[in-house]
Order: structure tokens, then sequence, then C-alpha cells
């Protein structure tokens, strides 16, 4: 019987939930709603769950409230997508429910479950149910219901298992967009994978071994490859034994849990120390009990990284960073060659690269509001799983952070047209607020599988026209598709449009749309623009 966790146990916990996550990305990344390619809720969990791993090891040793501590704070800054941004939440509630305990029974776990969707609840501005927060709260009832009938958390558990699989079973009835397409809750399943893996842990006191064929995981970039530097300081030390001839092993022992890259060496008289870790305090502590310090070296890598990464920035054609600081900068996140330059044209400080199908973290977005100089910073997510993310970036940074929550980098560019340098922030928000209600945006990718929406058949391979973020049709062409979209979004009060072409649409195809277009709707301009953007096929915008 296992009566209490402890913080040990915990973190076997963890990483046994998230490894079977990551086991399991694909399954969860193929349980997406629309038949577009951006299926991404797996990878975005798994990689959310991924960023908190490195961190726990340094906890195994210590209590459950500084396990659940640096569970949360990880995963906040690696949230990816909507799911991770709840994922993290939970992540949240649990930290709070655990404040101040060193073991957990089977009393506090059920209050955590209660606070981790309570916090995930608060997060979400309209909670839809049928959904992740669904499972999570019929999970956090049943275990307050029954937490007095157990003891021992295998029984426990294995009832929260059960209780939270009927509620992923009946998220089709509860939303009846995956009744539609014949699926369960993504979100809720990746959520379920993570409760299985702490559950097996608990019933066979084995970890769930990682799939290396499945942690194949890119990540967003900012223009550069980010480090995810989970021990910051590197800290070096010469220790001058008070024993000579002592062997070491119990120092080792002492500090290699504190975190990780420990080189050790052993002589008669000293003992030479190297190691990344959060707490270079506590391995000082243990290398005083062996003997004098003499050579101490503590460096911020994470400091370290962001020169590199700001100096990166220096170097994009994105972003030059001003050598004062300006009353206002912009964030976009986007993606494709021409996209990137015309976002610099019209006044974007810093591109993050990303959007569908690679959403950027929480931490991506706040390290480059982070490189940015200037009193008034917004930032456009242009899709609607970044928005939560970039909102969250917000809330860490203590500059002045305005999300404005585009769906589309089309909309950008226009909020950037209204953009009033002389106006307070207020008054560009708002005047951004009325773009985004104006200007229709659309998008033609392929259709990933068979399926039936709204109405709408669709075949695999077919191409959807998207508008205004719903499949409105699928034809059997790339050119049919963006005509219908057209035809959908121009009214007598339009008057421009601008359509971006992808990576794999050649100009010459493009031209002759644009043509078709200039026929169909004389009174309208038609701009064409190379965006060379990845999944969608074209980008078009209606003002």
């Amino acid at each position: 019987m296992l009566r209490e966790i402890n913080s040990g146990i915990l973190v076997d916990m963890f990483v046994s939930g998230a490894n079977n996550l990551i086991n399991h990305r694909q399954q969860v990344d193929d349980m997406n709603v629309f038949p577009v390619p951006d299926g991404d809720t797996g990878t975005n969990m798994s990689m959310t769950m991924r960023s908190c791993v490195a961190g726990l090891k340094a906890n195994r040793n210590t209590t459950v409230a500084n396990v659940a501590k640096s569970v949360a704070n990880d995963t906040l800054r690696g949230a990816r997508g909507n799911s991770g941004v709840i994922l993290s939440q939970l992540m949240r509630g649990f930290k709070k429910a655990f404040e101040g305990a060193a073991t957990c029974d089977v009393a506090l776990w059920a209050k955590a479950f209660k606070a981790a969707a309570d916090c995930a609840y608060r997060a979400v501005m309209k909670p839809t149910e049928g959904t992740i927060l669904t499972v999570a709260r019929e999970m956090s009832e049943t275990a307050l219901k029954y937490a007095d009938e157990f003891e021992d958390f295998n029984d426990f558990f294995a009832l929260i298992v059960d209780a939270g699989n009927k509620a992923l079973a009946k998220t089709p009835e509860l939303l009846p967009k995956l009744k539609q397409a014949g699926v369960l809750d993504s979100g809720g399943q990746g959520l379920m994978y993570i409760i299985e893996g702490m559950y097996y842990y608990v019933s066979k006191n084995k970890i769930i071994e990682l799939d290396e064929s499945e942690d194949d995981i890119s990540s967003a970039e900012v223009h550069t490859e980010q480090e995810n530097i989970k021990f910051a300081y590197c800290t070096e030390c010469i220790i001058d034994k008070k024993h000579k001839g002592k062997s070491a092993f119990k120092f080792k022992a002492a500090v290699e849990v504190l975190g990780d890259s420990m080189v050790i060496v052993d002589d008669d008289d000293i003992v030479k120390l190297h190691i990344h870790t959060n707490d270079p305090h506590v391995v000082l502590g243990e290398a005083l009990k062996v003997g004098s310090l003499s050579s101490v070296k503590i460096e911020n890598m994470r400091l370290q990284h962001e020169d590199i990464l700001n100096a990166a920035y220096k170097k994009t054609e994105a972003y030059t960073a001003p050598a004062e600081k300006t009353k206002y900068a912009f964030v976009s996140v986007a993606v494709g060659e021409g996209i990137v330059n015309i976002l610099k044209d019209i006044g974007i400080t810093a591109v993050i690269e990303g959007g569908q199908t690679m959403n950027p973290s929480t931490d991506d977005i706040l390290s480059a509001i982070n490189s940015i100089n200037s009193d008034n910073i917004f930032v456009f997510p242009n899709n609607k799983n970044v928005i939560m993310s970039a909102r969250q970036a917000a809330e860490l940074s203590n500059k002045n952070v305005i999300v404005i929550p585009t769906t589309a980098v089309t909309q950008t560019m226009s909020c950037m047209l209204m953009f009033d340098k002389d106006a307070e922030p207020l008054a560009n928000e708002e005047a951004f607020g009325d773009v985004l209600s104006c200007v229709k945006s659309a998008q033609v990718t392929n259709a990933v599988r068979d399926t039936s929406v709204d109405g709408i058949d669709i075949k695999e391979g077919e191409y959807l026209s998207i508008v205004d973020g719903k499949i409105k049709a699928s034809e059997q062409s790339i050119e049919s598709a963006a005509l219908t979209a057209l035809k959908l979004m121009i009214d007598e009060d339009s008057a421009a449009v601008s359509v971006f072409y992808g990576a794999d649409v050649s100009e010459k195809d493009a031209q002759q749309l644009a043509k078709k277009a200039e026929e169909l709707y004389p009174e309208c301009d038609i701009i064409l623009n190379r965006g060379a953007q990845p999944v969608y096929h074209y980008l078009i915008s209606v003002e």
C-alpha cells in the first residue's frame, strides 16, 4: 500500500506522466477537430510537460511543495498553445494546494485536484465544457467525494483514472463539433495520458520509459535556437579538504541531485567541482562541510544566453535594437520569408518564427519582449492557439505589454497601417480593436483527413476555404478554394484585397489567381505578395 507520497515519489510520478504523454503525442495530435494540418495539441502539451522534467531532479530530496512549485514555474514559462497554458494552470493549482507540505496523503491530493481544476477554469475567459477543463473538473469532483474512503493511493488513483476516462468519453456529447468530427477532446486525452502515466508509477513503482522515436519535438524559434536552460548557475570551486585523503563520495552524492553537468575530481588534498544548478548556495554549503573553498565562480547561464539571444536579434533583418528607449515597439508571431520582410517594412520590431503547427512558448514570447527597449510593447499572436501564451508572457513581464488578439498575420498588417505614433497606448489599442472587427481574413490549406464539418463533406487532399476561422468550402484545386474564399468575403463595401502566396505556390499560379480576382472584382485593388509561408497556400485579407 502507498499511503503517503514524498518528493521523490512525486518526481517519478510526474516524469512517468510526461513520458506517457510524449509517447502518445502523435495520437493526440491526430485528434484534431478540423481536418487541417495544425493538429498540435499533443505536441504543445508534450513540450509544456517536458519543460518541467529537468527541473524536477533538483527537488527529489526536498518536499512535495518544492516539487509542485518547480513544475508550476517551469510549465508556466514553457507553455505552448492553449492546451499548454491550461496545463500550466492545472500545475499552478497543485502548487497552491501543496504549499508548505512535506508529503502528501490522499486527502491533500484530492484538494490539489480541486485547486488545479479551479485554477484552470479561472484562466480561461469563456470556459467551454467538453474540453480538458471538463475532464479535470470531473476528476477533482470524484477525488473530493471519495477521498475519505481511501488510504491507499493505488486504489484512489484507479478511481480517478476511471472518472477521467468517463468524462473524456462524454466530451463529444457536450461539444457538438467533437461529435461531428467523430473524435474525443484532444486536450482531455492529453491530460489523461499524464494521469495514467502517474497511476502507472503508483501501481507498479516503475516509471514509463520514454520512447525515443517519439521524443522528436521541434520548437518555435525567435530568429535563433533557444536553449532550454533548466539549471541557471554554472558553479565551480576548489575545496581544500579538512581531512586529507578522505573520500568525497558523500559530498558527491549530496550535490549531484541538485543539478546536472557535474564534473568532480577527488584528489587526496582537494576536490574540484563543476555543476549546473539552481541552488549554488546549497552546493557551496555542502562543500564547506568538506573543507575551505577557493576559486569559487558562479555564472548565470540564463543571462549569458539572453545576451547571446539579444545579439542574435541585432543581427537579424527583423530587428535592430534601438540605441535609446522608444515609445512603442511591436512583436509578431509569423513564419515565411516574405511575410517576415513585410512585417519589418511596416514597423514590426521583432518577429517570433512560429504559428500554425509550431506554436511558440510563453518563454519564447517573453524573451522577445525582454529583448526590446521600449515603454509600450504590442504583441500580435496571429493564431488563436497562441493568444493565451502571449497573455501569459505579458503577465510575467514587468513592462507595459498589450496583447492584440489577432488570429491571422493579415490582421497585424492592417493594424500596423492604423498605428498612430503620436497617440497614447489606449487609443492605439482601441484602433487596433476596430481593425479586427472589420478586416476579413481567409486561409487556404489542404484537408488531412475525410470528415464532415457544418454540413460540408470533406475528403483528404482537397483544399479548404477557411474564412474568419471557419471552414466554408472544400474544393478540388487551390485556386478554386481561394476564389471561393474571395466570393464569401467581398461585398459592396470592400475596397482592398491582399493576397499572400505560400512556399508551395508558384509565382505564375499566384499571378493567375490575382488576374482572375481583378476580372471578377474590378472595384477592388488586388495586391499580390510572396509570403513564402508553410502550411497555408494562400493568406487573404479583405478590407
